[in-house]
């Protein structure tokens, strides 16, 4: 799986909610803001169950807010 990069949907899926800001999300996953800020930005690989947490807010598959692509693509 070399080459592979995690990505994810967190700061488009908080805007669709309602502009849901880092601090709120934060709050209802039990992380600091600080976590949700290095997520965003692609600094931090989340643990399963805070993946799990963060897509239950937002309703979602784990697959559609976090997702690994191929190097190629």
């Amino acid at each position: 799986m070399s080459g592979a990069h995690f990505t994810n949907e967190i700061r488009r899926m908080r805007f669709s909610a309602g502009e849901m800001t880092q601090e709120e999300l934060a709050r209802r996953v039990g992380v600091t803001r600080q976590t949700i800020i290095a997520l965003e930005a692609n600094r931090y690989v989340p643990s399963l169950l805070l993946a799990i947490r963060i897509a239950k807010v937002f309703e979602k598959p784990v697959e559609e807010v976090f997702v690994l692509r191929d190097a190629g693509g």
